[in-house]
């Protein structure tokens, strides 16, 4: 079996009919919150993606999420303070349907919009096709990270993002259409969506992140643990993160677990902006920077794209 005019490369083990069946059977690409399946998921049965996969329990659901791009942009994500839920590996409707928002909102616009299998004629590309002998059938594309955000006036927006390694003149030309396909669907619905690239963010912020991830999306540590870690790196400005945790230890009880949990998790909340650029070696020093600059430091908290 073989799937034609895919932007990243798939391997299916079952016959293009039965494999999106299934899918439809498991529910996948349904649910909101603790309750909803990826539309592909870490599994020996679905379709692999290039890079290593990661499966990360955060907020009562195991992310399943299919390269590295993807876990940083959940570490990237998950820095937002008006983020409600996130979804991987989003179905994009190939027939009219209606707003995606309206799953997690009632209020939400009820009218259907046009489906990539439209939207692909008018643009005048190929739609995806996957394709196994005799047996063909239309593939569904998916957004690699939808956000649901709270803004200001108290209403739900949605924020699509889609994350490819490497920068942008790496793609291939049926590469691009594809994510202008991508582009357009979410641009005829009011969503904003963003294209993440290599030229986005800095890669020693990403590892800073994945390194402290383990910290940063655990369970969340109590407020005042939060706010000593504020008052405990501020005072001792520019010391080693060593010496930091250990004074951090000390007054939360001698456990160090939970004094990385609260120092990291000010940092990733934004309350203890810190240059992340920094290496790995718990003797460099904290350095603070201001919360404007530690926001340009986020390619998706400061709305940046790759897309011209």
């Amino acid at each position: 079996p073989r799937i034609e005019q895919i932007s990243d490369p798939k391997t299916v083990f079952l016959q293009p009919a039965k494999l999106l069946d299934r899918f439809l059977r498991e529910g996948r690409g349904t649910g909101t919150y603790q309750s909803y399946i990826p539309h592909h998921r870490v599994s020996r049965s679905d379709p692999a993606s290039m890079g290593r996969s990661h499966l990360i329990n955060w907020r009562g659901r195991q992310r399943e999420l299919l390269s590295d791009g993807e876990w940083q942009g959940l570490t990237f994500a998950s820095h937002l303070k008006n983020l409600l839920d996130l979804v991987e590996q989003f179905p994009l409707s190939f027939r009219p349907a209606k707003f995606e928002l309206c799953r997690w909102d009632i209020r939400a616009r009820e009218r259907e919009y046009p489906g990539t299998e439209a939207l692909a004629k008018k643009l005048g590309i190929r739609h995806p096709m996957v394709h196994d002998k005799d047996d063909h059938a239309m593939w569904v594309p998916t957004t690699d990270l939808l956000l649901v955000l709270l803004n200001g006036g108290g209403f739900l927006e949605l924020l699509a993002v889609s994350w490819k390694p490497g920068s942008f003149s790496d793609l291939n030309k049926r590469s691009i259409e594809l994510l202008r396909l991508e582009k357009t669907y979410w641009e005829v619905r009011g969503v904003r969506w963003l294209l993440i690239t290599s030229e986005t963010y800095a890669k020693s912020v990403a590892l800073t992140l994945l390194r402290t991830s383990s910290w940063g999306l655990a369970e969340e540590s109590p407020d005042s643990h939060i706010q000593l870690a504020c008052t405990v790196a501020l005072a001792m400005c520019d010391s080693s993160q060593t010496l930091v945790t250990n004074q951090l230890a000390h007054e939360l009880g001698g456990d160090q677990y939970p004094a990385q949990k609260a120092l990291w998790q000010a940092v990733w909340r934004g309350e203890l902006p810190i240059d992340l650029r920094r290496g790995w070696r718990p003797h460099q020093p904290l350095s603070h920077i201001s919360s404007a600059e530690f926001v340009s430091l986020n390619p998706i908290a400061s709305g940046r794209t790759a897309w011209i």
